[in-house]
């Protein structure tokens, strides 16, 4: 997957999810390395990467 599909699955999953897309992307990364397939794994932890930047900080 592209930086550039990354970015747009990110911009997706948290537009459909909201604060939620952030642990569906996780749980995907951690049911891939549970499947062995570190390829999708990786890939599933750069759209959380990309959504946490989206999401901004959290405010106190």
């Amino acid at each position: 997957m592209s930086m550039v599909q990354v970015d747009d699955y990110a911009r997706r999953l948290y537009t459909a999810h909201g604060d939620r897309a952030e642990y569906e992307a996780a749980q995907k990364a951690k049911d891939a390395e549970a499947k062995g397939d570190p390829e999708t794994a990786a890939q599933w932890r750069q759209v959380r990467e990309k959504i946490r930047i989206l999401r901004g900080p959290h405010e106190s």
